[in-house]
């Protein structure tokens, strides 16, 4: 058996050079993802082909089609080619253009050296589990720092602190030329710019979405990571964190037909994750449809559509000429990534009534706001509309907490002896008492019972959890989700109070579902931060981790309510 082709450099190194899919030419079927017809620059053609399937009659049958029509051979017209690295030219994620650049870098040893350091901040980057790569230039100095989003924290490894800044500018120009669907021919340091780069590291496929952001000091530039490798399998939502009866909760709606399920969260959240672990578990005989700009979590059972938006906004109707087709497609399913314009609003209104199950997100600062900001001037959703039975089957919002370390986390009492609190500054006993005690008032807990229930983190760690490039991350295991989940239809004057664009009300009408104590799973008109604060009454997440994710427990003791 050959040996298989790894990477995009060795693709580019082929002679002749590759030329273009022949998807179109000879139709693989259900195997389009395992085989691969190609044309080279010469005119020949192949089949590039995963392993499994390189000597088998699908290949045979695709060169004798290819023969049939005209086409010859190259004289190896089977190469073997890694999974990730075929699927990535099946989905045009590398083209001709993406292969001529990369052999431009490959022949001068400048560019290859800072290909190289580029590599290797995505590979710490991948290993490290983080979500984004942060490249701050400040031009004006002659170093720089790299910051990574790690468990949610905004880090900067010892080994990324104090970079050349003309070497990040260096390697940014570089990595620039690897960029599909950009704004810009070249990396231009004073302008805004966004587009996407296919890497591999150790044959694992990964999508950087590039977005930077030209500061007084220099440019911001910002990979988020989207993992592509359909292999490893998405978290439930159980194991994502949601308790139970939220569970059984989006099951439910999931199974019933018609209506959408809106999430909602900050940026960085994990919406996505959640929709996209949803949507795979959606029964077989369903079709599901995705659009998304771009596609983040690869979903076997959906038909995934990847809709480039312009950073100028100059693309009006993307999501127009897409409906027109989707709605004669008689599909059962349709997730859009996100609701954000009057665009998208559109299509939401479009299809959400239209008897389809419908999934997307938005960016809101809760579950009862999620209407309101479908309603707003950014994304005019019609008021009436939404408060239609049958139009809004379930709002989510989300938040990710640090998840403590089960292994090393120390008793909430240990705090007043002085501690170190949300914002990183030292406090000492008297603080801790009078914060503890505002938090057992909130809650109805005697104080004594919080110190010694409630967890915080040690700061040192153990074996199972530290982390000697991060030490700051030392006793934290990971992230879980708290969450809030209001069924509108279910929730006795909600949706009169949408229509009246009254939000307390609407509140109140979700909260007064609440019939649980703090300590209880059940979590019916129970706020994300009353979820967060039952996970932390079970030791899973520290209270000081809530109050940043949420409001200090000092506010809302003020206010005189523990939900919101």
């Amino acid at each position: 058996m050959q040996a298989a082709l790894d990477s995009q450099d060795e693709l580019a190194r082929l002679q002749p050079a590759f030329r273009k899919v022949l998807a179109a030419e000879v139709g693989a079927g259900a195997l389009a993802a395992r085989l691969c017809p190609v044309q080279f620059e010469d005119g020949s053609v192949a089949v590039f082909a995963c392993a499994d399937e390189a000597g088998g009659d699908s290949v045979a049958e695709c060169l004798r089609q290819l023969q049939a029509r005209g086409y010859r051979l190259q004289r190896q017209p089977v190469r073997v080619l890694s999974l990730p690295l075929l699927l990535a030219l099946v989905r045009g994620q590398i083209d001709a253009g993406a292969l001529s650049r990369r052999r431009h870098v490959l022949g001068d040893p400048r560019k290859s050296g800072l290909v190289a350091v580029f590599h290797q901040m995505v590979a710490w980057a991948l290993v490290h589990d983080a979500s984004d790569i942060h490249i701050n230039v400040e031009a004006q100095r002659p170093v720089s720092s790299v910051y990574f989003t790690v468990t949610g924290r905004y880090v900067s490894p010892r080994a990324y602190r104090q970079l050349s800044s003309a070497l990040l500018l260096d390697m940014l120009s570089v990595a620039w030329m690897d960029v599909r669907g950009g704004n810009g021919a070249v990396f231009d340091p004073t302008a805004e710019q966004q587009g996407s780069i296919w890497h591999e590291v150790g044959g694992a496929a990964v999508m950087l979405r590039w977005a930077s952001l030209a500061t007084d000091a220099g440019p911001s530039v910002c990979l988020r990571l989207l993992r592509l490798d359909s292999s490893e399998p998405l978290p439930g939502l159980a194991a994502l964190g949601y308790l139970p009866g939220q569970v059984e909760l989006l099951e439910r709606a999931r199974l019933a037909q018609g209506g959408a399920m809106v999430f909602a969260g900050v940026v960085g959240s994990g919406k996505s994750t959640t929709l996209a672990s949803l949507i795979r578990s959606l029964p077989a005989g369903r079709k599901i449809v995705t659009l998304e700009d771009p596609v983040e979590y690869l979903i076997p059972n959906a038909l995934q559509n990847t809709l480039g938006r312009r950073l100028d906004g100059e693309d009006h109707g993307v999501f127009g000429v897409k409906l027109r087709t989707l709605k004669r497609s008689a599909m059962n399913d349709l997730m859009i990534g996100e609701v954000r314009d009057a665009e998208t609003g559109r299509a939401f209104m479009d299809l959400a009534g239209s008897g389809m199950s419908l999934y997307t997100t938005v960016h809101a600062g809760s579950a009862a706001l999620i209407p309101e900001r479908l309603a707003s001037d950014f994304i005019r959703v019609s008021r009436d509309f939404l408060a239609a039975p049958g139009v809004l089957k379930l709002l989510v919002y989300q938040s990710l907490l640090p998840r403590l370390c089960p292994h090393c986390a120390k008793p909430l009492a240990q705090l007043l002896a002085g501690g170190e609190a949300a914002d990183g500054c030292w406090r000492d006993g008297a603080y801790w008492s009078d914060w503890l005690a505002q938090l057992a008032q909130l809650y109805g807990v005697g104080a004594d019972v919080v110190a010694q229930t409630l967890k915080i983190r040690c700061s040192a760690g153990c074996e199972a959890c530290r982390k000697p490039e991060l030490p700051q991350l030392n006793g934290w295991s990971g992230r879980t989700v708290a969450a809030e989940i209001i069924e509108p239809e279910r929730t006795l004057g909600f949706l009169e109070a949408l229509r009246r664009r009254d939000v307390q009300a609407a509140r109140q009408a979700w909260h007064a579902g609440c019939r649980s104590p703090l300590n209880s799973a059940d979590m019916r008109g129970k706020s994300a931060m009353e979820c967060a604060m039952y996970k932390a009454w079970m030791g899973w997440v520290a209270p000081r981790d809530i109050e940043p994710a949420f409001q200090p427990f000092a506010c809302r003791s003020q206010s005189g309510v523990a939900h919101a």
